[in-house]
């Protein structure tokens, strides 16, 4: 019998406290994402599910899809190393 992976829901990662909306998240509440400090991690998830899955990148995964992003590097959707 095979063994499913579970995807972790948000809270299991981190309390509720601890996720942060993004400040640059619609006032609407569309297309928003939340994001949580944990060690040596970084949660994201989707803020209109807060209890539904998130998921975790390496902290050094997450600062540099971040410095990516706000270099305008992503906005092509190719990325080059």
């Amino acid at each position: 019998m095979t063994q499913q992976k579970r995807i972790p829901v948000s809270t299991d990662l981190a309390p509720e406290e601890n996720w942060t909306k993004s400040s640059y998240s619609s006032q609407d509440n569309q297309n928003c994402v939340e994001t949580a400090k944990l060690v040596g991690l970084v949660g994201v998830r989707d803020s209109k599910d807060k209890s539904g899955p998130a998921l975790a990148f390496a902290s050094a995964a997450w600062t540099g899809f971040i410095g990516l992003v706000n270099s305008g590097e992503a906005d092509s959707g190719i990325v080059e190393h």
